[in-house]
């Protein structure tokens, strides 16, 4: 939860506090329908609606939270009604977010309730703060394109367009030019801007995504090294920024698609899981641009190891890693080598399941341990942490900078979902997410040793990937086998050929025999990922992918009411004592109070 907003129209916390005993009738002469001060009649709803509310919102009320508060007010039909009265009653509206029928306010908390209570009213959360998903580390990590003779071919992801919603890009000589095609500041409204980032996280993300290496003779070039960015700033310049504000950036990336031809978001930032996927305002932008054909790659979090003792804990999905049409990515270690023989997924990486909803995630998960890409030379990483800088060419200044994290992993795919719109050329519109999606899980390749919450169903394959894109053909008619030519479903990396996981996750449930091969309903952009669809008689699905084998990982978490939570918008607090905390077990041991930084930039 994030620390306590000014107050925004003058007033006083000692003059509200004065003034408290007059509140009910204030909001109901100014606000009319908000506040009945008359007793309801028998068989009509109670007041304080605490089911309309999100957690975080709850937890303010039941405090007494005094001063204001930023929230996302979902009010289908009436948000216009809604504005006037708030802005007659002293709030301030933001924003507006069409596609999920809401608007972004800052609110006086003693009228949180009357808000709850308002029949124009559906739900009210928190406008959380978002933070990255980085923290610092020591050398350069292979990216899984590299020593992989079979990604050899042309496709650099020079006809993929890419929208990067983050702390914004500075410009250098790997990724600059007309390779950017807009950058958009949404820390100051969502105005046209020359392009900057005074943090520095959104540079090396594009730069993991779309960095050509210029300065560095190649050594240091992203996944599609030809892929065109949309820049667009959520983030300030401490990494972290509103809710509100990645939903408006969202929001115009859809608006704009035809405008920017922008295929896929890349979202390597998130807060805490305050209510479910269904009412949850970011995901459900995010599930709105799903179905409208464009890709959401999302980072799973850090939040899965206990800082003090380095035990691993389960449900550590930070949102909208919990939405279930993103492709919600953990990290990998391979240790700088080009096998997969070593690779494990780091403590830190989140595990599900996804509180509330108990989804299977993360979805795959990616090399982001330890990678080195574009430094943004004017930001505070770059300022404050000078022995995290590398050198590309001999004699240069330092313009490279090493960060692991989901963060990074989530990156790294999106690159490799670009490389896979080149390559699929002019059939990529009928790529559609859901589609995408399953051809990631499909022919990723498990870890050994490692279940399904922590790894989905195994780490990125780019040439997997790619080739089942190339002989896809999205002309045949549903129901139809698609497959130009059978793919062998294994690939050989360094003298090893390593079996594809052949298993999509459709929610809670695993997909396997011929799911890929065939031109399925699901792979329609209009489906939400996970839910009920009319399958061909070749598709089998399996057992409950989070409930099927609970002995692999039941022991690890214990359900609760508390959830994952935040006290600044920075620590996250793992124990069970605050309102905005986790239920954990961690291993073995029991649960304690401990605190982390959730973007802490120490080594691991």
């Amino acid at each position: 939860m994030s620390g306590k907003p000014a107050a925004l129209d003058g007033t006083s916390i000692a003059a509200r506090k004065l003034m408290s005993a007059f509140v009910p009738l204030l909001v109901a002469l100014v606000l009319g329908t908000v506040v009945s001060v008359h007793p309801r009649a028998e068989g009509q709803r109670p007041r304080h609606q605490h089911d309309r509310l999100d957690r975080a919102i709850r937890a303010l009320v039941e405090d007494g939270h005094a001063g204001n508060v930023r929230v996302i007010i979902r009010a289908p039909g009436a948000r216009d009604d809604l504005q006037r009265r708030l802005t007659a009653h002293g709030d301030r509206v933001h924003a507006h977010h069409f596609s999920i029928e809401s608007i972004s306010a800052t609110v006086h908390a003693q009228d949180l309730e009357a808000l709850a209570d308002d029949p124009a009213v559906e739900r009210v959360s928190i406008d959380a703060r978002v933070r990255v998903h980085e923290t610092a580390t020591a050398t350069h990590s292979l990216l899984p394109t590299e020593g992989l003779p079979e990604n050899s071919g042309s496709t650099r992801g020079g006809s993929a367009r890419i929208a990067v919603i983050d702390s914004g890009l500075e410009l250098t000589g790997d990724l600059g030019g007309s390779r950017i095609i807009g950058f958009y500041d949404f820390t100051r409204g969502g105005v046209a801007a020359a392009a900057y980032d005074d943090y520095g996280h959104g540079t090396h993300v594009a730069g993991l995504i779309a960095g050509d290496g210029s300065k560095s003779n190649g050594y240091y070039a992203g996944i599609a090294p030809a892929a065109k960015v949309l820049a667009l700033k959520v983030l300030d310049q401490y990494g972290g920024g509103y809710t509100s504000d990645v939903i408006a950036a969202i929001e115009f990336v859809v608006a704009n698609q035809k405008a920017f031809g922008i295929h896929a978001i890349n979202l390597s930032l998130g807060h805490p899981i305050y209510e479910p996927a269904a009412t949850d305002p970011l995901v459900q932008a995010i599930e709105k641009a799903s179905q409208a054909g464009i890709l959401v790659i999302v980072a799973a979090g850090n939040f899965g190891q206990n800082p003090a003792t380095g035990l691993i804990g389960y449900g550590g999905i930070t949102s909208p890693g919990n939405a279930p049409s993103a492709v919600t990515v953990g990290g990998v270690n391979t240790f700088d080598t080009v096998g997969r023989g070593d690779d494990v997924v780091p403590g830190y990486s989140s595990r599900g399941p996804t509180w509330y909803d108990g989804m299977a995630k993360p979805d795959i998960v990616s090399p982001g341990h330890r990678l080195v890409s574009i430094a943004a030379l004017k930001g505070t990483l770059y300022k404050h942490y000078p022995d995290l800088r590398v050198t590309g060419n001999s004699g240069d200044v330092p313009r490279y900078f090493r960060l692991s994290g989901t963060s990074m992993a989530a990156a790294v795919t999106t690159g490799s979902v670009a490389l896979m719109l080149d390559a699929a050329g002019s059939k990529k519109k009928s790529f559609t997410p859901n589609l995408v999606k399953a051809l990631l899980q499909w022919s990723a390749i498990p870890i050994h040793g490692f279940d399904a919450l922590t790894q989905g169903t195994g780490s990125l394959n780019v040439p997997g990937a790619l080739a089942l894109t190339r002989r896809i053909d999205t002309t045949m008619p549903v129901g139809s086998f698609w497959l130009t030519s059978g793919a062998v479903p294994s690939t050989s990396i360094a003298g090893t050929s390593w079996p594809w996981a052949q298993m999509v996750f459709w929610g809670n449930l695993t997909g396997s025999g011929s799911v890929v091969d065939i031109h399925g309903q699901a792979w329609n952009k209009t489906i939400v990922w996970g839910n009920a669809v009319v399958w061909d008689g070749a598709v089998a699905w399996g057992t409950d992918v989070v409930w099927g084998d609970p002995t692999t990982w039941s022991s690890a978490i214990v359900w609760g009411n508390d959830l994952i939570g935040t006290t600044d918008g920075t620590t996250i607090v793992w124990g069970n004592t605050t309102v905005t905390s986790i239920t954990i077990v961690w291993g073995n041991a029991s649960a304690t109070d401990l605190s982390s930084t959730g973007t802490s930039l120490e080594s691991r």
